[in-house]
């Protein structure tokens, strides 16, 4: 009776008990799922129908200010306050003269917000800026 005792024990400890690595794996995916849309740091806009295409521009001209519904500013993808978000733009129009600001406003925000932006770009001495839509269908 000792021997198949001994057998079973050693049979049972050449096995591989995957288990852990399971749990691992979905402790992995869940930390993966959560974070995930946390990396998006953009503002949800519903942007007003109409508009054209654009003639070719050279990217590295163009800062996307987007203007929330709720009073939100961001300038490419980063959230900030109007007063700083204005002063970037004048500090990247004085090193490019050729600097074209698209603005993307929420279509349900009050245009206060939007008159803000137009007016600090006045102020800056930028003419070239452009409110965009959703393209047509």
């Amino acid at each position: 009776m000792r021997r198949f005792s001994q057998r079973s024990h050693l049979v049972t400890l050449s096995e591989i008990n995957i288990t852990p690595l399971l749990d691992l794996a979905f402790v992995l995916l869940i930390i993966f799922v959560i974070t995930t849309p946390l990396l998006e740091q953009s503002i949800n806009l519903k942007l007003p129908g109409g508009g054209q295409p654009d003639k070719l521009i050279d990217k590295r001209d163009v800062r996307t200010v987007e203007v929330g519904a709720t009073g939100v500013y961001a300038l490419d993808k980063r959230r900030m306050p109007v007063n700083e978000l204005l002063a970037r733009l004048a500090a990247d129009y004085r090193t490019d003269p050729r600097l074209i600001v698209y603005i993307r406003a929420d279509r349900d925000g009050p245009y206060k917000y939007v008159a803000a932006i137009l007016d600090g770009c006045q102020r800056s001495g930028i003419t070239r800026y452009s409110l965009r839509t959703e393209p047509p269908r």
